[in-house]
């Protein structure tokens, strides 16, 4: 996961730049034709050190690649006059491998929602940096959740990457625990979910039961 622009409050006094602002959804190839656009904005939208662009880039291209081949890849680009963000994923299966190394016990539900497939990981968020960040990052990712039915998101983030972590917060996830992937990742990364619809005060966490969603038999 990259490490987005700090996020920003618009300026109230000036017309909303999301007026403007359209989504458009990509296929597998429509995306590999516009990497070259997406790893420009990548960097755009990127707290990389300076001098370490051109290996930032090259790695997200990396990741693109590989994860444009993942079952149910899908993305969502938002388009002004140039690129303006998007956002990608895949759906997260469910027999639950997805979860394999999370650190103690699961929160209420979870299981269910994986296994009726109703929760998918968003692997990448990018905005420019003069955009709205806040809200056409949540627009991005709770259209890519409808999408796909999704009563949940789900996203992994380096531990060391405390801007991400703010952005991603302010964009209205919550962290839920840590997980452990194999190797070259970082041996332990924050697991945040971002819920559809409201919370509530039986469930501040927004994993409670959907009652449309049942474990396959």
């Amino acid at each position: 996961m990259h490490t987005p622009q700090h996020p920003h409050e618009p300026d109230s006094s000036q017309p909303s730049a999301m007026d403007a602002v359209r989504l458009r959804q990509l296929n597998r190839w429509q995306a590999e034709d516009l990497r070259e656009d997406l790893a420009d904005l990548y960097v755009e939208s990127s707290t990389t050190p300076s001098g370490e662009e051109f290996r930032g880039r090259q790695e997200f291209l990396r990741r693109l690649a590989h994860d444009v081949q993942r079952p149910g890849f899908d993305m969502l680009v938002a388009e002004a006059e140039a690129l303006a963000g998007c956002a990608y994923g895949v759906p997260v299966a469910r027999d639950g491998s997805w979860w394999q190394g999370f650190e103690g016990p699961m929160p209420q539900n979870l299981e269910q929602l994986t296994a009726s497939g109703h929760v998918f990981a968003i692997t990448e968020t990018l905005i420019h940096p003069h955009k709205d960040a806040r809200g056409l990052a949540r627009r991005l990712q709770e259209r890519l959740l409808a999408d796909h039915q999704a009563s949940l998101g789900v996203t992994l983030l380096d531990q060391s990457d405390h801007l991400a972590f703010a952005a991603f917060e302010a964009w209205g996830w919550q962290e839920i625990g840590q997980i452990h992937r194999q190797p070259p990742s970082p041996a332990a990364l924050r697991v945040l979910v971002l819920r559809l619809g409201a919370r509530t005060a039986d469930h501040p966490d927004g994993l409670a039961h959907n009652a449309r969603t049942q474990r396959p038999e």
